[in-house]
C-alpha cells in the first residue's frame, strides 16, 4: 500500500483518541521507548525516562511521525483540516 503521509507532527491528544488512552500514556510510552511512534526532546536533547518529564525541567516537545503511527495502528492522519473538526482534540464539533 502505497499512502502519502502528512509532512509534521501528529498532535498528543489524536494519537491519545487512536489509541483510546490518556495523552499522558502516549507522552509516557514515548518517553520510555515501549510506543514508538515517535521521539520526545528538550532542547534538542532526547528525553528517555519517566523522571526526565518532571516540568521544572522545562517544556518537552513531542514529535508523533505520521507514518509511524500508521504502521502501529493503520490510522492515517491527513494533518491539520482533521484538528480543526474537533473541540479541542475533545468531542467532534
Amino acid at each position: 500500500m502505497n499512502e502519502q503521509f502528512s509532512i509534521g507532527s501528529v498532535p498528543v491528544c489524536i494519537a491519545a483518541r487512536v489509541y483510546g488512552r490518556d495523552a499522558s500514556w502516549v507522552r509516557a510510552g514515548i518517553v520510555s521507548g515501549w510506543l514508538p511512534i515517535g521521539k520526545a526532546t528538550r532542547d534538542g536533547k532526547l528525553v528517555t525516562t519517566i523522571e526526565e518529564m518532571d516540568s521544572k525541567y522545562g517544556r518537552i516537545n513531542y514529535y508523533i511521525s505520521p507514518k509511524r503511527l500508521y504502521e502501529e495502528t493503520g490510522f492515517l492522519w491527513k494533518g491539520e483540516k482533521a484538528v480543526t473538526e474537533l473541540n479541542h482534540c475533545g468531542t467532534p464539533v
